[in-house]
């Protein structure tokens, strides 16, 4: 069984979190995964570009997070020059061990992440519905140079957006409706009342947590050689509490390849929905691409 967000409209839709005059969230794309037609995480993970793992007297927040605009900019925000990948996740740039997932066109993937409180923490800043959106872009022809404000919101589902180099692939909310984590960085005592954490761990005792995810289709177009790359953005505004509008714009961006493959994962069946949550994919994100 599965927990759900409910469809959210006006100031009703809005959830409360920390209000804070800098921002310190600090997710990232973990691991991603192929999704087998039963619904199932298959084969080995990949990793974004630059990954650093989470160990002990390593600080992975320094090389995997990306915010725009940076804490202590100016208004208005975020720049045209704003790069769409922070500069430890170039093209190319994989740490040894961390490679990029392999894929076919027209496979699914599940991109997961940690909720980092950022979905179960009880606080008092307004956001938007879901905990925020997430975008993910998808291109051929990636550039260094690539900029945010040149994809975000400009590429469209029908690649006709902008320059047309790339189109956008899905939208999620950042909040999957079954993830949670026992203890965070801000509430580091698993016995701490937190209503809906404790409510998704009832539904799931076998899981300490369990990773969000985003789950999105290669396009059938991409092709059986090279990379295709994924711009995954959370968008986490602060918003006015008394219009629902933008106050401060926060947010996030992953960067990863596909490493393109003719080998399309042979058929394993219809989604089977009543299996290991923590390698199950969200069978309502693989039927439908935008919210």
């Amino acid at each position: 069984m599965r927990s759900s967000i409910s469809p959210k409209t006006g100031l009703a839709a809005l959830v409360l979190l920390a209000c804070t005059s800098t921002t310190d969230a600090h997710t990232w794309i973990e691991e991603i995964y192929r999704i087998a037609s039963n619904g199932t995480f298959t084969g080995l993970p990949g990793y974004p570009r630059g990954f650093a793992a989470r160990t002990a007297g390593v600080d992975p927040d320094v090389p995997m997070v990306y915010l725009l605009p940076p804490n202590g900019r100016s208004p208005p925000g975020i720049l045209s020059t704003d790069l769409m990948c922070k500069d430890s996740q170039t093209i190319g740039t994989y740490t040894p061990g961390s490679n990029m997932l392999n894929a076919a066109a027209g496979d699914f993937i599940a991109m997961t992440y940690n909720e980092n409180g950022h979905v179960t923490l009880p606080t008092t800043t307004t956001r938007p519905a879901g905990n925020g959106t997430v975008f993910v872009y998808g291109t051929k022809t990636p550039a260094n140079s690539d900029t945010f404000l040149g994809i975000h919101k400009v590429w469209n589902a029908d690649g006709t957006g902008g320059d047309k180099r790339g189109k956008l692939l899905a939208t999620r909310y950042f909040d999957d409706g079954q993830c949670y984590q026992a203890t965070t960085d801000n509430d580091p005592d698993p016995t701490n009342h937190r209503p809906l954490r404790d409510a998704r761990r009832a539904l799931h005792p076998e899981s300490p947590q369990i990773p969000c995810q985003t789950d999105v289709q290669i396009p059938t177009d991409a092709g059986s050689s090279g990379n295709y790359t994924l711009y995954w953005v959370w968008d986490f505004a602060h918003l006015d509490p008394s219009t629902g509008a933008v106050a401060t714009n926060e947010t996030y961006t992953t960067c990863l390849d596909v490493g393109l493959t003719a080998a399309a994962l042979p058929k394993t069946g219809d989604f089977v929905a009543k299996q290991l949550v923590t390698s199950e994919a969200i069978q309502e994100q693989l039927g439908k691409a935008l919210l």
